[in-house]
C-alpha cells in the first residue's frame, strides 16, 4: 500500500478561508501541486470566480490566492492510499494536520469550506475534537468536491455552491 503524506499550506497573511480538502491525488502527488489533475475543477473554479487564470504558472496561482485572502490545505497530513480516491484510505492510517494550531494562529480565518465530504468527516473526527473553544467557533461549510469523480455535479452546479466564499472574503 502506499503511503502518502501531503504539502505545507498555501497561506499568505491574514486569510479569511481555509479551503480544506482530504489527501492530494497521485497527480497532485507527482506534481507537488494542489488540484493538479487537468480534470479537477477547483482552479476553474478559481477562475471562475476569482479571475485567477488557469493558464498561469502554480506559483502565480498559489500567489493570487494568497492575494484573495483564501488558504489553502488539506485534513490529512498522511494516509495510506493506494490510488487517489478517497474511498481507499485506510482509516487506521490517517494523521491529521495540526488544524487547530493554523485556526489559532490565523485568527483572521472567518470560515473553513470543505472541498467534499471525506475533508468534511475527516475533519469532524480528527481535528474538531481537538479544537479549543475560539478555534471551534469558526464557521464550517461542505462544499461539493472538485474532484473528477464527483461527475454528478456539473461545473456550474459546482460554481453555483462555491460561489459562498465570496461573502467571508472582502
Amino acid at each position: 500500500m502506499a503511503h502518502v503524506s501531503g504539502f505545507p499550506p498555501i497561506c499568505g497573511r491574514a486569510p479569511r478561508v481555509l479551503i480544506l480538502g482530504s489527501m492530494p491525488g497521485v497527480a497532485s502527488l507527482e506534481a507537488v501541486q494542489y488540484y493538479a489533475h487537468p480534470r479537477n475543477a477547483f482552479w476553474p473554479l478559481m477562475q471562475a470566480l476569482f479571475g485567477i487564470d488557469v493558464a498561469l504558472p502554480y506559483h502565480r496561482r498559489a500567489a493570487a490566492l494568497k492575494r484573495h485572502r483564501i488558504a489553502v490545505w488539506d485534513v490529512l497530513e498522511s494516509c495510506v492510499r493506494p490510488g487517489s480516491l478517497d474511498a481507499a484510505i485506510e482509516p487506521d492510517s490517517v494523521r491529521a494536520n495540526a488544524l487547530g494550531a493554523f485556526l489559532a494562529e490565523h485568527r483572521s480565518v472567518r470560515a473553513v469550506f470543505f472541498n467534499g465530504q471525506m475533508a468534511a468527516a475527516a475533519y469532524r473526527r480528527h481535528v474538531a475534537p481537538t479544537l479549543t473553544a475560539a478555534t471551534a467557533a469558526v464557521e464550517t461549510i461542505r462544499l461539493p468536491s472538485t474532484s473528477p469523480a464527483n461527475a454528478g455535479w456539473s461545473f456550474e452546479r459546482k460554481l453555483e455552491a462555491w460561489q459562498q466564499l465570496a461573502r467571508f472574503i472582502g
